[in-house]
């Protein structure tokens, strides 16, 4: 017998002899459970599929799966609960693989756990490798699964990117207003740079000046000497950099370097004394905050300020200062300022910080009297109108527990009168326990309801009536942006970006060009009103969660709206700009100042008298027929809405001043013009 089994040994296939030992020979797979052996010789995996530490590697196991039909496929070796395993997912030819899925530790314990689209009749290789050995978990040989669900359109598609550097961040650095992806390196800002129609990136490596820093905490970006071209913010543990574009944006200039005391946690680009250029903001772990302001002078040079009586924007000398974020939580027109701490439990300078702007130069912090002075580690926050109210409503981040145990996050709705709720209980947040240093307000959805990143591999997914249902298996933190100009927002991880799938909700997204302001629009508030009554709100804002930077663009889920009454853009210089009935699904570009706000919006259609007006205007047209008519100050504000019947509408409410008379007729259409109430 055993001369028979040697011979049986000997006739075996070269091709079974090489089964898993390289791309030209994997041992080919279905459903079902197999045994992966890593052999020395064998093919190393490349590229690499998963984020995190990559040794010497010298070993892979290599398996082809051809479905017959589109599936959610998924490779598990959580079969064997102590094995440490890597695996990648690629497709194309050998020699020419690319990513499509890959894991390290998703499975419980070390094992892997890797889901993708497999689409029918395209080979996928399921590549696994020797990262771990020499760990006690190791092992060269283990079983894995391979399942097929039936196929539901997932809610993000990975796609990998190749960029280098600290790669936290997603914004327009070209001035064509598609989000770009930039990373950091000493000497060096990669940049891959969004086609224009939509076939990819291009990668370009632009020169910058050599730096004490690059932004290991964090980064921010803005137009600070208003070129046209994006400036960025370093924030790392030996101080903070700003590096000026030059006038085409394909160069950087070290134009700030900070003293290496400053242990810099967030920065943001913010116009702080709102006179249309932006300030440089550093929250520092190691002392009060400081900023540096801006000349103005067109050079990008600086003045330092917040200290020796300038404005207290951090009041505890032993720092604590992790997340700073510019909101107007008030809604009276200028931004204050939110810092989230760090500190060990019972520390003073572990309390949340609430700096609300007196409009003159100076702020007060009100984070005791408005219930935001907690003991715990919260990192981050997150500020959006949750429930479509028109005030701003904020998650108070938890990155670590409180005397030991976890602190779950805080969600407090704004109740429109400078005060706050804590509606934490009953919200859905308060079973959960996910922990993160970064949370984020966006519509991943598109449903017109502004959803929560952050607390894992999670999304907070909002409800519209101030509670979320909690969905893990999301992409973890990481800039936010729309990275192949669908209307869908999209997440970067390093070298994949999470692209969001279009599940068929209208969207718009506004891009915004200042004139008087700062050119980005940092510090405006956008607005989109599909009807008088139903309104959307979004802050631009340079910097975002902890430590990254997302677009600088406004986007907005309209869920099943099929139109957009208008528009408004209130910009941080006091002027409101109107766009009546803009398309959906479609961008929008506002230049400050160049709409219905401020211009010549005399209609030639209809006209109004008496003007100036006293209790009644009437409204006279040989071409339209008249149905609705809305008033707007000049500050952009929607002061009266009514039914026109026989052509009058009622002003005698109404205050002395010029306003904006939009009206409706029987199409659809709008009409703009200006009267005065006498």
């Amino acid at each position: 017998m055993k001369q028979i089994f040697t011979l049986a040994f000997l006739c075996l296939s070269p091709l079974a002899l090489l089964a898993q030992q390289d791309c030209a020979h994997p041992q080919v797979v279905g459903p079902g459970t197999y045994n992966a052996s890593l052999t020395a010789g064998s093919e190393v995996p490349n590229p690499i599929c998963t984020q995190g530490q990559t040794g010497n590697l010298t070993k892979g196991a290599w398996f082809s799966y051809t479905p017959t039909e589109i599936h959610t496929t998924t490779v598990s070796t959580a079969i064997s609960l102590t094995v440490d395993t890597r695996v990648h997912i690629y497709k194309g030819s050998c020699g020419a693989l690319v990513c499509v899925a890959g894991d390290d530790d998703s499975g419980p314990g070390y094992t892997s756990v890797a889901s993708f689209t497999a689409e029918t009749g395209v080979t996928y290789y399921i590549v696994f490798d020797n990262n771990w050995e020499g760990s006690a978990e190791y092992s060269d040989n283990f079983p894995f699964t391979l399942t097929e669900a039936v196929y539901v359109a997932p809610m993000f598609e990975p796609q990998f990117i190749d960029i280098g550097g600290s790669r936290n961040c997603v914004v327009d650095m070209n001035g064509d207003y598609l989000d770009d992806v930039i990373g950091v390196d000493n000497g060096v800002v990669h940049v891959l740079f969004q086609n224009a129609n939509g076939s990819g990136f291009t990668s370009q490596d632009l020169p910058a000046l050599s730096s004490q820093n690059t932004p290991s905490w964090s980064i921010a970006a803005g137009d600070y000497n208003k070129d046209g071209f994006n400036d960025l913010l370093y924030g790392s543990g030996g101080g903070s950099t700003v590096m000026i574009s030059n006038s085409t944006g394909t160069a950087f200039t070290s134009k700030l370097e900070t003293p290496a005391s400053f242990l810099t946690q967030r920065t943001n680009f913010v116009d702080i004394d709102n006179d249309g250029n932006l300030d440089a903001f550093m929250c520092d772990d190691n002392a009060a905050n400081v900023y540096f302001q801006n000349t103005g002078d067109g050079g990008g040079n600086f003045k330092r300020s917040g200290l020796n009586g300038a404005p207290d924007l951090g009041i505890y000398p032993t720092g604590g200062n992790y997340a700073s974020i510019w909101v107007d939580y008030d809604n009276d027109g200028d931004l204050d300022l939110y810092i989230a701490k760090c500190r060990g439990a019972n520390n003073d300078a572990a309390k949340d910080e609430l700096h609300r702007n007196n409009g003159n130069g100076t702020f007060t912090n009100v984070a005791e009297e408005l219930g935001f002075a907690d003991y715990h580690q919260s990192w981050s926050s997150a500020w959006g109108d949750f429930n479509n109210d028109g005030f701003i409503d904020v998650l108070v981040g938890s990155n670590a527990g409180l005397d030991g145990s976890l602190f779950t996050q805080k969600l407090m709705k704004n109740n429109g009168n400078g005060t706050f709720t804590n509606v934490t209980v009953g919200s859905g947040l308060d079973t959960f326990s996910g922990t993160s240093r970064d949370y984020f307000a966006h519509d991943f959805n598109n449903d017109g309801f502004i959803d929560i990143l952050g607390g894992g591999n999670y999304i907070l997914f909002n409800n519209g009536d101030m509670t979320f249902n909690v969905v893990g298996g999301s992409p973890e933190p990481g800039p936010v942006g729309d990275l192949n100009n669908d209307g869908f927002l999209d997440i970067q991880n390093g070298n994949t970006i999470h692209m969001g799938n279009d599940n068929g909700n209208n969207w718009i997204k506004i891009h915004l060009k200042g004139i008087q302001s700062n050119s980005n629009g940092i510090g405006a508030r956008v607005e989109v009103y599909t009807d008088a009554e139903h309104k959307y709100i979004r802050e631009i804002r340079s910097g975002d969660g902890f430590e990254y930077m997302g677009s600088l663009n406004a986007h907005f889920g309209l869920g099943e709206n099929e139109s957009i009454d208008h528009v408004a853009v209130r910009w941080p210089s006091g002027t409101v700009d109107i766009v009546e009935n803009p398309d959906i699904n479609h961008s929008l570009l506002v230049t400050e100042g160049q709409t219905l706000g401020t211009g010549n919006v005399n209609s030639t259609m209809f006209t109004v008298y008496p003007n100036p007006a006293k209790d009644v205007i009437n409204i006279s047209s040989n071409s339209l027929s008249v149905t609705k008519a809305h008033i707007y100050d000049l500050s952009g504000r929607l002061v009266k809405t009514a039914d026109v019947t026989n052509g009058v509408v009622p002003v005698q409410q109404l205050n002395k001043g010029t306003y904006i008379l939009i009206i409706q007729d029987n199409t659809g259409k709008q009409h703009t013009s200006k009267f005065i109430k006498g």
